[in-house]
């Protein structure tokens, strides 16, 4: 079948599965928008209003579903627009494929108009990418590209494609890829280290549990469950790992990292075993290195060899796919309760309750808080929705105390920390999951960086919520500015507009809320609502998240206010 190269992308995709599809129009990418047109029946495009909304709502639709997002630019602008989503996916492990056009083969180099070198800005942050001059190109380098952004541990690919590579033609037929030589995405089990691992497990007194996001891409949710249910461990979570394990097990013993909750992280130096399960020991999770578990044989279960002793250095690495380790574990692991230590938990939970939790949740005096709002979220969805959180203070609050009683539930922009990530990702995970619920937590200072999207919302009809938590500052920062830069608040006050007025002139339902006594009926409104819905909160505008381990230190050194 001869059709020429925009046409044979257009099949690739759909060969693979793809019926969804971000992007925004131009010149070098024009001849793939034309076969878009004649394709529209099999192929969704869904028009963004920034490329970079293009690159989280693929990032959104991908951490929702499990399968690879696709985003689609035109060169120079278009395809640097893209770059912060691409990094946001490469460093949280998100497989998305991204398709530019690029100017004409015989243009490269020529600094024509729009031509950017996409392939040399993005090497940094993609897991592979590649320019494609040649019509014949197309079929390999596409299906290398959704193999390689889904396999092992994903994360974004690049693909770049002149524009007279879109206009000639090829003898056209798909293979999918399988394999690529040199390139192993799935190490081979070692299940001599696997019994190495038990053997330490078993012979804990304090064991401990820690685990990311390698779970879910793992979809090794149903393992983790039955190896803590067995062992009796305690298990902590960083942001990216929250709801692979429900948020109301007992077994789980909440959120580690800089805001996470007090018992884990004091704890982690107090196991004698530590057993990481699909994360990377990012820096917000260890706190100080030099003084991170160092009491602890450390047990790393990870797919990705460059990580392995990256940070913290293992007694036993079990280098493989986490669902295929952890089956092998479980039989070997000893059936366990381990009551006196999870005691420590329990009464470091206490501590916690009485000093942040009772008083974040229910406050008594002042505004509203940015956790009760949260709480009311979680009482009229029952625990149910997707959430997705942009980057702030509002993040932390969120990530703290939303509840979720399944998997992919929690979407936010963890090793990135993109502003601006929320409400596009949130246009992604609800065409992904239109089944489910889907609210978006977002700071003022973040909504504003891609308030754009709204108009995405209007165009498509998507129903996302909206949840604004609006305290009139650049709150993470104003935090950081009050604790140990004497208040100095430089910068960090918004002067912000009528975001109500913003949200209508969309024809999306909105409203304001100042008052406690008014919340709870507003959050069962909105969530009741079968369209999109926008409700800003405005929040006590000097509302800190703790607990809290400044940087530098120790996560012994946590403080609670």
């Amino acid at each position: 079948m001869k059709i020429s190269g925009a046409e044979a992308i257009i099949r690739c995709l759909l060969a693979e599965g793809v019926d969804l599809v971000y992007g925004y129009p131009g010149g070098a990418i024009m001849p793939v928008y034309d076969e878009l047109y004649k394709f529209k029946d099999e192929l969704h495009h869904v028009l963004v209003r920034h490329e970079q909304g293009a690159a989280h709502a693929a990032q959104g639709y991908a951490r929702a579903t499990g399968k690879v997002g696709v985003a689609i630019a035109t060169s120079g602008p278009g395809a640097t627009n893209l770059v912060t989503g691409i990094a946001d996916a490469q460093i949280d492990s998100t497989p998305m494929v991204c398709i530019t056009g690029q100017v004409g083969k015989h243009l490269l180099g020529s600094d024509a108009f729009q031509e950017t070198d996409i392939i040399g800005i993005s090497t940094p942050v993609t897991k592979w990418n590649y320019q494609v001059t040649e019509a014949h190109e197309i079929p390999e380098i596409i299906a290398k590209a959704f193999y390689i952004a889904r396999s092992g541990r994903p994360g974004p690919v690049l693909i770049d494609i002149t524009k007279n590579a879109q206009f000639d033609e090829l003898d056209f037929s798909y293979k999918k890829c399988t394999g690529i030589r040199s390139y192993t995405p799935k190490p081979t089990l070692n299940k001599d280290r696997v019994k190495e691992a038990a053997a330490l497990i078993n012979s804990a007194k304090k064991p401990f549990i820690v685990f990311g996001q390698g779970i879910i891409l793992g979809q090794a949710e149903a393992e983790l469950k039955a190896i803590i249910e067995k062992s009796g461990i305690p298990a902590a979570w960083t942001i990216l790992g929250l709801s692979a394990l429900p948020t109301e097990h007992p077994l789980n013993v909440g959120m580690l990292g800089m805001h996470g909750n007090y018992g884990p992280n004091l704890l982690t130096n107090e196991c004698d075993v530590l057993i990481a399960l699909g994360m990377r020991f990012d820096d917000r999770v260890t706190g100080n290195l030099a003084t991170y578990a160092k009491q602890a044989k450390v047990i790393h279960f990870e797919i990705d060899p460059s990580e392995i002793d990256k940070n913290v250095k293992t007694e036993v690495a079990v280098l493989a796919d986490v669902k295929e380790s952890l089956q092998a574990l479980l039989p070997l692991i000893e059936s366990k309760s381990h009551e006196s230590w999870h005691n420590e938990f329990k009464e470091k939970y206490k501590i916690e309750l009485e000093a942040v939790i009772n008083e974040e949740l229910k406050p008594t005096k002042g505004g509203i808080s940015m956790g009760e709002t949260v709480e009311m979220i979680n009482k009229h969805s029952n625990g149910d929705a997707i959430i997705v959180s942009d980057v702030g203070q509002h993040q932390m609050f969120a990530c703290r105390y939303a509840k979720f009683n399944s998997t992919k539930s929690n979407i936010t922009s963890g090793g990135l920390g993109t502003m601006g990530f929320a409400l596009p990702a949130a246009i992604g995970a609800k065409m992904g999951k239109p089944e489910r619920e889907v609210v978006a937590i977002i700071g003022d200072g973040g909504f504003q960086m891609n308030i754009q999207e709204l108009g995405t919302i209007f165009q498509t009809k998507v129903p996302v919520k909206i949840v604004i938590l609006n305290n009139e500052f650049l709150g993470m920062v104003r935090q950081w500015q009050e604790l140990f830069f004497d208040k100095r608040y430089a910068s960090t006050v918004m002067v912000n507009p009528n975001f109500v007025a913003i949200a209508e002139g969309y024809h999306i339902k909105s409203k304001k809320i100042t008052k406690r006594e008014d919340l709870d009926a507003a959050v069962a409104e909105m969530l009741a609502s079968k369209d999109s819905y926008f409700l800003e909160v405005m929040i006590e505008k000097e509302n800190n998240v703790f607990p809290m381990i400044p940087t530098g230190a120790s996560v012994s050194d946590m403080r609670l206010s």
